[in-house]
């Protein structure tokens, strides 16, 4: 059998600096863009006369609901993917397209249950999310529209990974421009041109994701992919569809416990600071969002490199690749970390000029993101292990930070603490301190193991 990896990049061979520079440079960019999807929404929100701040919340409350579709397409494409460039690193290309074949089929089925529920039960779930009787107008509005997009969030989320994990970056990298450049253009004609307001920002979200659907389709069925899309591969096959589930198993926590993590602040803050407070919390997200996103889009790109080498049995280029990965990572976390400290209005006044919303949320983003310099190598080494294969402890670690650590301290702080409003938001700090501290531990012995076994 022939052995091929994309034309792009030599996974096996490389030097490893310049193999992180050329995935990792475009995947950077398209999480960042990829933000601007929901960021200039809010921005464009924030900013609409007399009703912004309102309808900005409204957005927010939909936010979990969003992340929740995204992270349907992290259980698909971020467990198929990995296992993908690992069979191809043992130079078995068959059986990473029967994986991507039945992962394009799972993604379809799940789309189409999600929009379903989504247009069938939209009121209790933006009232679960705690949606008041002033910001569910507005959020109604746009999930409604946003809801009826639900298969094309999937499709460029989820096969999008098969791109990059073929080693064609620039190609997955505009996958994601094509739709957010569309986006940023349609935002302002939508909602202020045709005086659409929060309906307009739906529309032009789901009708960019579309043009990225198609985008990827056309690619993985063409001529310059190495593993294909074809029919031949669209039966489920449950030997390697499941595996490729339960390794996804840990992004999907990651992405939809975020969902849970919103409603559990959100009680709260709404329980101590209103409507107010809740929207504070949807900018502390929106920031936190651009932090954590250049680093998915760093070990994004590492991750290719290192599932490769693993399923080749190099350890030394694994080595290599994970220390550059985590290096990259801690610096750029601590940037980010000492920028938010040093100048927290200039992020705020990005979403809102509101001067209640500007007060509560430029000290409380100060507090919010106090511990984010170390989530460099949080996110590093437990991304690693999906790199791996490790769907265990991958699951363990996403569970641990937000479910045992994070949800308990939102409602436990406020007991303890005078000040309510700063013991909720105090409790994301302690929660990345203790997490970073476990996954540091935990990979360290384990990559040792790892590397010996190798060997």
């Amino acid at each position: 059998m022939k052995f091929t990896t994309a034309s792009e990049v030599d996974l096996g061979h490389e030097k490893v600096g310049k193999l992180l520079f050329m995935l990792a440079v475009p995947a950077i960019l398209s999480q960042i863009v990829n933000l601007l999807y929901n960021v200039v929404d809010r921005m464009y929100i924030g900013h609409i006369q007399d009703v912004g701040a309102t309808a900005l919340t409204g957005v927010g409350v939909c936010l979990p609901i969003i992340m929740i579709v995204s992270a349907f397409a992290c259980l698909v494409g971020m467990g198929g993917a990995p296992r993908a460039s690992i069979y191809m690193g043992k130079q078995d290309n068959p059986t990473a397209e029967k994986i991507m074949g039945n992962c394009f089929i799972a993604l379809i089925v799940i789309s189409l249950t999600l929009t379903v529920c989504l247009l069938a039960f939209q009121t209790p779930l933006l009232q679960l999310f705690q949606a008041s009787s002033q910001t569910i107008v507005y959020a109604k509005q746009y999930m409604s529209i946003y809801a009826l997009g639900t298969i094309f969030v999937q499709m460029t989320l989820g096969m999008n990974a098969f791109i990059s994990c073929q080693g064609f970056s620039k190609t997955s990298m505009m996958t994601v421009l094509i739709g957010a450049i569309l986006n940023i253009i349609l935002d302002p004609i939508f909602i202020f041109g045709f005086n659409m307001g929060v309906k307009g920002a739906a529309l032009a979200t789901i009708i960019s994701q579309a043009i990225s659907a198609i985008w990827v389709i056309h690619f993985l069925s063409g001529k310059q992919t190495v593993l294909k899309l074809k029919k031949e591969n669209f039966k489920i096959v449950p030997s390697l569809l499941f595996p490729s589930l339960a390794l996804g198993i840990a992004p999907f926590v990651m992405q939809s416990t975020e969902s849970l993590i919103s409603l559990c602040f959100n009680m709260q803050l709404s329980k101590f600071g209103g409507d107010v407070a809740i929207g504070s919390m949807t900018i502390l997200t929106s920031v936190m969002q651009f932090a954590m996103m250049p680093l998915q889009g760093l070990t994004q790109g590492g991750q290719p490199i290192i599932s490769y080498n693993f399923g080749a049995k190099n350890a030394d280029r694994v080595k290599k690749g994970f220390l550059l990965q985590t290096l990259c990572c801690f610096t750029y976390a601590s940037i980010i970390w000492l920028l938010v400290e040093l100048f927290p209005q200039v992020f705020i006044s990005i979403f809102t000029n509101d001067p209640d919303l500007m007060a509560m949320a430029s000290w409380a983003i100060r507090i919010y993101m106090a511990c984010v310099l170390l989530m460099g190598l949080q996110i590093s080494c437990q991304q690693t292990f999906i790199a791996f294969g490790n769907a265990k402890i991958s699951v363990f670690l996403a569970i641990f930070r937000k479910i045992i650590v994070l949800i308990p301290l939102i409602f436990i702080l406020p007991n303890i603490l005078s000040n309510h409003i700063f013991a909720v938001f105090v409790a994301e700090p302690i929660a990345d301190f203790i997490a970073v501290s476990t996954t540091v531990t935990l990979f360290i012995k384990n990559f040792k193991k790892t590397l010996a076994q190798m060997n």
